[in-house]
C-alpha cells in the first residue's frame, strides 16, 4: 500500500533529481524509495568478517604520526625517476 509523503527539500536537489530520474527512466517517487529501501536493509545486514580478513587485522602497528599519503608520494616519485 503506497503513502503519500511530504518532504522539504532544497530547490537545485530536486530538480537535479528530477533531471538524473528522467534520465534513468524512473519516477522520482520510486527514485526516493528505492534509495529508503536500500537504507533499511543496509541497517538490518549484518557484515560477516571472513576468517583470512579477521587473521589480518591488527598485524600491522603503525606511528600514529605515520603519513601515508607522504610515504606512497615519496614511493612513486622514487619508482617514476
Amino acid at each position: 500500500m503506497d503513502t503519500k509523503l511530504t518532504l522539504n527539500v532544497d530547490k537545485t536537489i530536486i530538480e537535479g533529481a528530477k533531471i538524473y530520474a528522467k534520465f534513468h527512466k524512473v519516477s522520482l517517487s520510486h527514485l526516493i524509495e528505492s534509495y529508503l529501501a536500500a537504507l533499511i536493509s543496509k541497517n538490518s545486514k549484518k557484515v560477516e568478517i571472513t576468517p583470512l580478513v579477521e587473521s589480518l587485522s591488527g598485524v600491522i602497528d603503525l606511528d600514529p604520526n605515520f603519513d601515508f599519503k607522504k610515504d606512497y608520494t615519496d614511493f612513486l616519485i622514487e619508482k617514476y625517476k
